[in-house]
């Protein structure tokens, strides 16, 4: 798959008899590889946006387009997408391998799941259960069963939500790591904008609803300053300058 690009034309709530818009329009383009933070308000849309992009919400007038396929308000075909919730959504009778292995239908790729077990620094507790890790540890454990099918498309909604602030900039450097071994396009969503600017290559700030584009912007930190409070603070003092626009998202 080449990457996605998004055509909503609207997309709205429905309250009894009434309709009141939720999304539209916007058009967004998302390239190959490219790791992607849509940063907007509480309840602006995005978690709805990435559920009508994984087709779990299809009420809703536009297109969602594949490299090889133009669908209408149907999931993209022969395309392999992970969805990563806020909740980790473990099995909680299931050790952390088996919760990994689960997501596989044939062979279980053992080495891989060695490999990223090492990577997010989650082998020592591989036959644990999910009761016994603490909540990001349980986090990194979803992002390896998201890995590990080797997605087209990897939705992030919010994970690190709730985690205090060294364990959520932990887990961004593990995430980081794993993502330039095996690059993925991903569609990370977010209200924090400092998370936002320690991950993305690109940063897509949106409007309240209905939700729209208010700016589209690229992030030029090298990937080894990612967490150099100095370097990202720098960035959104320019981010603010060169954008007005968003000053209410920062």
């Amino acid at each position: 798959m080449s990457g996605v690009h998004i055509d909503i034309v609207s997309k709205q709530h429905h309250h009894g008899h009434r309709a009141s818009p939720t999304i539209g329009p916007l058009q967004l383009d998302i390239a190959p590889n490219q790791f992607v933070c849509l940063v907007g308000p509480s309840g602006c849309g995005k978690t709805t946006l990435l559920q009508m992009i994984a087709g779990l919400d299809r009420d809703y007038v536009g297109q969602i387009v594949g490299s090889t396929t133009r669908l209408n308000n149907t999931r993209l075909a022969d395309t392999t997408i992970a969805y990563m919730f806020q909740n980790p959504r473990l099995l909680p009778w299931y050790s952390v391998r088996q919760n990994i292995e689960l997501v596989f239908q044939g062979p279980v790729p053992t080495t891989l799941i060695d490999q990223l077990l090492v990577t997010m620094q989650l082998e020592p507790c591989q036959h644990d259960y999910p009761q016994r890790l603490s909540l990001g540890m349980q986090r990194r454990v979803a992002i390896i069963r998201a890995f590990a099918i080797n997605p087209d498309l990897l939705l992030m909604d919010e994970p690190f939500v709730s985690l205090d602030a060294p364990a959520a900039r932990q887990i961004r450097k593990l995430l980081r790591c794993l993502w330039q071994q095996r690059p993925h396009t991903v569609l990370f969503v977010t209200h924090d904008v400092r998370e936002a600017i320690a991950l993305a290559d690109r940063l897509i700030f949106l409007s309240p609803s209905p939700m729209q584009t208010l700016a589209d912007i690229a992030v030029d930190i090298p990937r080894e300053q990612r967490d150099d409070e100095v370097a990202i603070d720098t960035f959104k003092t320019r981010l603010l300058s060169s954008h007005p626009e968003i000053h209410d998202l920062l």
